[in-house]
């Protein structure tokens, strides 16, 4: 039986993956087309918290993913107890989190952003002092760009395994030794040591976007290997190089045989508990009324 069921897949995702999906974007890209899908079902290939996310924004509708094994390691740094805990110490701060955090605290927050719409997002909210996680490097990135205001990361020292762990400079300086006309791209989630050699700090979508638009035909991508396989899709005529080993093993997990799966079975199904659904998609409502 024919079902209508919209793919979903992250620039993280294996190529196969990428290649049937009916769209590949990051975090708010995402975010926004779970928003105003008009099909039966989702089928989301990502991770744990992505899911989560377009089962919030579409509560009447059924979202299923390929293995409920992926589950990003970041996003469960951050636990509801924590977030309970900084929000008494500072009454007087806003909740600005992540995407990447689970359903439960998403709830407790005033507001969500992605890498791509942080900046934007903090301007936005009229508090001065804010608490911001789970990722530490993202709140360093923020917290430089908006000045003005008091950023709180929660929890101290949260990252992304790959970001932190797995790109690093000696990585970068031998692309560039290599490559030395080769044009920098870092993510938000990246070191401070490597965002402050990049040329351009940008969102996994930025990166595409600004590579179409630079007339460099080099590019040195510090993020995960996945979005290499978008860039070199849609701008064949450039040469993007990877970072060894930049792999996210949960993004990795699902497989082409997985997407099959659950699309002719319709499962592993994503449910989020109603009252934490209410709550958590009033913060990423927020978000999207303030990117648009």
């Amino acid at each position: 039986m024919e079902k209508h069921c919209l793919i979903l897949a992250h620039n993280y995702q294996r190529p196969e993956i990428q290649d049937i999906a009916d769209f590949v974007g990051d975090s708010l890209d995402l975010a926004r087309k779970a928003k105003s899908a008009n099909t039966e079902c989702i089928l989301f290939c990502g991770v744990d918290f992505m899911a989560e996310t377009a089962a919030i924004l579409n509560q009447d509708k059924k979202v299923v993913v390929p293995n409920t094994n992926a589950k990003c390691p970041m996003a469960a740094m951050l636990q509801k107890r924590t977030l309970i805990e900084a929000k008494k110490a500072h009454p007087d701060a806003a909740v600005m989190l992540y995407v990447n955090t689970s359903a439960e605290a998403k709830a407790e927050a005033d507001v969500v952003c992605t890498s791509a719409n942080a900046i934007e997002v903090a301007r936005a909210i009229p508090e001065k002092k804010i608490l911001f996680g789970p990722d530490e490097n993202l709140v360093h990135y923020v917290s430089k760009r908006v000045r003005e205001k008091e950023f709180i990361p929660v929890p101290p020292h949260g990252y992304c395994i790959v970001h932190k762990k797995l790109i690093v400079m000696d990585s970068i300086h031998h692309l560039l030794a290599e490559h030395p006309d080769a044009v920098v791209f870092a993510h938000p989630e990246c070191n401070p040591d490597i965002q402050e050699a990049a040329h351009y700090i940008l969102s996994t979508n930025g990166m595409v976007a600004k590579a179409k638009e630079l007339p460099n035909k080099k590019f040195i991508i510090a993020t995960e290997s996945g979005l290499l396989h978008r860039l070199q899709r849609e701008i064949p005529g450039k040469r993007f190089y990877g970072i060894s080993g930049a792999i996210c093993a949960a993004m990795k997990t699902n497989t082409l045989g997985d997407v099959y799966r659950a699309l002719v079975e319709m499962r592993p199904i994503v449910a989020v508990q109603p009252e934490i659904a209410e709550r958590a998609c009033k913060s990423i409502d927020r978000m999207l009324a303030i990117s648009g």
